[in-house]
């Protein structure tokens, strides 16, 4: 993980997938369509291959990681710790969770359920 600092927030940016590890709360301060541009780097099409692999200990703490949807956006699935409340977004998630566009609705109508 490379370390990435943005208005004193530290996150964790994976150096292979591009993906980003947010501690507990970090993503909803970063949370701007802005911002999410400049820290989500990596490649959707590879952000999507690696949102298959769902099952995996949480890299802060080892906790176990619970797949999640978000409400608001329902074809954006992320992994978060059930211990410390940290984050996983594969690359161009969080990009996308931070625009909403008539496109995301769409989305969310052809996505099936998250298992």
């Amino acid at each position: 993980m490379d370390l990435v600092v943005y208005h004193d927030v530290q996150i964790d940016r994976c150096s292979c997938c591009k993906g980003i590890w947010f501690d507990a709360a970090e993503s909803e301060l970063l949370r701007t369509r802005k911002i999410a541009s400049q820290i989500d780097i990596g490649d959707e099409a590879r952000g999507e291959h690696t949102n298959a692999i769902d099952r995996y200990p949480c890299p802060r703490c080892s906790g176990s990681m619970l797949r999640m949807v978000d409400p608001r956006q329902s074809h954006i699935w992320y992994e978060k710790c059930s211990a410390c409340g940290g984050s996983f977004f594969d690359a161009g998630e969080f990009r996308d969770l931070a625009e909403t566009t008539i496109a995301d609705f769409f989305k969310s109508i052809a996505t099936p359920e998250r298992r």
